[in-house]
C-alpha cells in the first residue's frame, strides 16, 4: 500500500491532529482515516486533495508537510 498512508500517519503525528480531527474536518468517517493511516485501504486521488484542504484548516503547515511527503520531489 501507498505512499499517501505514511504521508498522512507522519505528519498526523509530527503536528498532534488526531484521527477523529481529520475526519471531521474531511466529513468522513474516521473508520477511513484510520484505514489510510495503517495502509489498509489507499485514498484515491481525490481524496488526497480532499485531505489537503482539511489539513489546511486545521494546519496550514502540516499541509505543506503533507504535499511535500506525498510528492516530493515530483512538485
Amino acid at each position: 500500500m501507498g505512499k499517501a498512508g505514511q504521508a498522512l500517519k507522519q505528519v498526523l503525528e509530527e503536528y498532534g491532529i488526531s484521527q477523529y480531527s481529520l475526519s471531521v474536518a474531511m466529513d468522513v468517517e474516521r473508520n477511513n482515516v484510520h484505514r489510510w493511516v495503517n495502509e489498509k485501504r489507499d485514498p484515491t486521488a481525490e481524496t488526497v486533495v480532499e485531505i489537503v484542504r482539511a489539513l489546511k484548516k486545521l494546519n496550514p503547515e502540516a499541509s505543506k508537510a503533507f504535499v511535500q511527503i506525498y510528492l516530493g520531489d515530483e512538485q
